[in-house]
């Protein structure tokens, strides 16, 4: 992995982080904020919300490289096709997921 790359993980490690910690501050400060603290009421907790990890080139070119190692390349040429790319390189990371996807259905049949 290149060291960039490995910032970029780090940066957004940090933003995630960063918007936890925020989400936490904001659930405090509206449990002690109150004057009466008699009537104060449990407020929810902030909901965690479970995202899946982004799906990068590198994560696709191994998948797909192991395939075609297995003698599949005619498969994936025609999945990149499906996708409107030549090459890997083309494909808009929105549509990683469902390549992936589609590349772990071949070579399965047996």
């Amino acid at each position: 992995m290149s060291k960039m790359t490995e910032m970029h993980e780090t940066i957004e490690d940090l933003r995630n982080a960063a918007t936890s910690i925020n989400a936490v501050a904001d659930w405090l400060y509206q449990q002690f904020s109150s004057d009466d603290n008699s009537t104060l009421e449990p407020a929810k907790a902030p909901v965690k919300t479970e995202t899946k990890p982004q799906l990068k080139l590198e994560d696709i070119r191994a998948v797909l490289a192991e395939k075609s190692r297995a003698g599949h390349t005619a498969e994936i040429r025609a999945l990149l096709k499906k996708c409107g790319a030549a090459k890997l390189s083309e494909i808009d990371p929105a549509n990683y997921e469902t390549l992936l996807q589609d590349a772990e259905v071949i070579g399965n049949d047996s």
